[in-house]
């Protein structure tokens, strides 16, 4: 019944209607969809394969740290990752994504009243809180595993670019949950490889990716914030 019970919570943590706004932000891929790049189910599997690449090398191990850090209520650590995070976002739509999600999920967990007091107070010493920071928190709080919340987090960001594919390409629901099907083992491998990175071997090294960032900043037309 316990499992259950976690599973459950995890569930609910990596939906797409929990509250905090993922669905107005296409994290660069509406650009990219609007340059042509991505255009169809095959060129949409490339670019989330290689976003979730990007994913592994920094957001992923930052939050396997900061779970750590939730689990040892250690703020310095916390706030030492957070900043390191905040201070890797390179535009102004991906750190304003962030912080606004960060900002929301927390809100969120103080009205749940689920957390302890010093989970609470490490929140509250924080200036900002990116997404990854509040996540780590709320899976503190529910008491999801280490494991279960990088491959949520991990899962509902590539649902996330998925829905977008599909709403703006547009591609077809079967062609949709075909490709998210398809990169399950995607998923799983980044969260295998984001519990093994060192420190000194992070990176968001993505000018591709930065550079369309900055161009849907000025796109004329467009749906998403990101």
């Amino acid at each position: 019944m316990m499992q259950a019970t976690l599973l459950l919570r995890l569930l609910q943590l990596a939906s797409p209607s929990l509250p905090v706004g993922a669905y107005t932000y296409s994290q660069g891929l509406e650009a990219a969809i609007e340059a042509g790049a991505v255009h169809d189910e095959s060129s949409a599997r490339a670019w989330i394969t290689e976003a979730l690449g990007v994913v592994a090398d920094f957001e992923a191990p930052v939050l396997w740290r900061l779970l750590k850090g939730f689990a040892a209520r250690d703020r310095a650590a916390v706030t030492y990752w957070t900043e390191c995070f905040v201070a890797a976002r390179d535009t102004a739509e991906f750190r304003a994504e962030t912080i606004q999600m960060g900002y929301s999920l927390s809100k969120l967990m103080g009205e749940l009243k689920v957390a302890d007091d010093a989970l609470l107070k490490i929140m509250a010493s924080q200036p900002e809180i990116p997404l990854p920071t509040a996540f780590a928190f709320a899976a503190e709080a529910l008491d999801v595993s280490h494991e279960a919340a990088l491959l949520g987090l991990l899962f509902s960001m590539v649902e996330n670019q998925m829905l977008v594919c599909v709403k703006s390409i547009p591609l077809g629901q079967v062609s949709g949950q075909r490709l998210l099907l398809s990169l399950h083992p995607a998923i799983e491998a980044a969260a295998r490889h984001a519990q093994v990175l060192e420190d000194d071997e992070l990176s968001n090294w993505a000018p591709g990716l930065s550079l369309l960032s900055m161009q849907h900043e000025v796109q004329y037309s467009r749906i998403y914030r990101s």
